[in-house]
């Protein structure tokens, strides 16, 4: 099949645009907000093709979309402080970009988009599942959202709200927790947290690429689904997290702050019960990605260790 991947040069698309070329063809359109070159070792594969370019562009959007199969949309303005800096940028981008998309298709193609958990905001009752209302508490999650949204009622796409991704990419992250909780332990040996019992779901970046790879090929089968992806096992606060990453990083200090509030209220416990009765499952454990993770910052200098943070760009682009 030929896929169209929006963003493919970002964190997860790296990854996915590596996954994917094994079997499809593959044609990416990205700005490479970050200058990031985290494509080059494909660039020798026949199926792969590369568009710099801006999916504000509305006929070079619709002109890609109509010469594919497969549509997978990560392009997006990502995070909390980024969107709130640039609300008109972020809803452009993470919701207009969606419904070009969606104006465009046809029934013949399909559309896999990746929403995340913070549509579901601040739960203090019980676990959520896909039936439960979206209540973001971000502009990020809002316009989110509302191309989830947009995508229930205008295809018959396949939705995934993504836990709180970890792991190791060619476009690293160091400004996800897991992977930001890591990399202060493992160089400064120590961490205050705020609102520490905050929980979280996780899971890693190449069972993203892996359950989106799945979905393309049982697409038939799952059409207009909406699917939790994450570690059952994961549903963890900061608190433990950090003890996990405790067990391989030792003599580590852990303190706790009152006189700070984290900006990022997210609170949920999920169940991934749906996606795993569709026979996907998981393969990489949090305790594989934390080692995988020491390994690689093994090869990061600290002083530039702001390039591998979404913080908002002097210069506009796209990435996810």
């Amino acid at each position: 099949m030929n896929i169209l991947i929006t963003g493919g040069a970002g964190y997860l698309g790296s990854v996915i645009v590596r996954r994917l070329l094994k079997n499809h063809n593959v044609t990416v359109v990205d700005n490479l907000m970050y200058n990031q070159t985290s494509l080059l070792d494909v660039c020798g594969d026949k199926r792969f093709n590369f568009i710099y370019g801006d999916v504000r562009d509305y006929k070079l959007l619709v002109q890609q979309v109509s010469r594919h199969d497969v549509i997978i949309p990560l392009a997006a303005l990502v995070g909390f402080p980024s969107c709130e800096n640039d609300k008109k940028l972020a809803t452009d981008v993470n919701y207009h970009q969606i419904k070009d998309v969606v104006d465009n298709i046809s029934n013949n193609q399909m559309i896999l988009f990746p929403n995340t958990n913070s549509g579901y905001g601040s739960r203090v009752d019980g676990m959520v599942d896909e039936t439960n209302s979206l209540t973001p508490i971000s502009h990020y999650g809002v316009t989110k959202c509302d191309a989830e949204d947009y995508i229930k009622h205008h295809t018959n796409g396949i939705i995934f709200r993504l836990a709180t991704v970890f792991g190791v990419s060619s476009r690293m992250r160091l400004d996800l927790l897991v992977n930001e909780f890591v990399y202060k332990l493992l160089t400064d040996k120590y961490i205050t947290l705020f609102e520490h019992k905050f929980v979280r779901n996780f899971i890693h970046i190449q069972d993203v690429s892996s359950v989106f790879e799945f979905m393309i090929e049982n697409y038939d089968k799952h059409q207009s689904e909406i699917f939790n992806v994450g570690l059952s096992d994961t549903n963890i606060n900061k608190q433990e997290l950090v003890e996990r990453i405790q067990k391989h990083i030792p003599n580590i200090s852990i303190t706790h702050s009152d006189y700070f509030v984290d900006p990022d209220k997210r609170n949920y416990v999920v169940s991934n019960k749906k996606v795993e009765s569709t026979g996907w499952k998981p393969s990489y454990s949090l305790d594989y990605g934390i080692k995988e993770l020491i390994q690689a910052y093994k090869m990061i200098v600290p002083q530039e260790s702001s390039r591998y943070r979404n913080a908002f760009p002097l210069s506009y682009g796209i990435d996810m």
